[in-house]
């Protein structure tokens, strides 16, 4: 289901939203999908930057280290930008 609407990670379960194939999955179609996946997995540079280049708006549910990370923001805002 995640792989073909990321939104379905709101209603996944906490193992499942730990999961780092399932939440790559989702971002990947979904940006927000990020807000779902437990708090390490925000942290997770690759997991990130699938999520903001689909969605730049994603960049809010980040962990503060990446929000600090020059590439991630800038994807974000290139994302934005189009």
């Amino acid at each position: 289901a995640v792989t073909r609407g990321g939104r379905a990670l709101e209603y996944a379960s906490l193992e499942l939203k730990s999961d780092r194939e399932i939440v790559l999955a989702a971002v990947t179609q979904y940006g927000h999908a990020l807000e779902y996946a437990r708090q390490g997995l925000k942290n997770d540079r690759e997991i990130v930057l699938f999520a903001v280049k689909r969605d730049g708006y994603a960049l809010q549910y980040l962990s503060v280290e990446l929000k600090n990370d020059r590439d991630i923001v800038l994807a974000a805002v290139t994302q934005y930008g189009h």
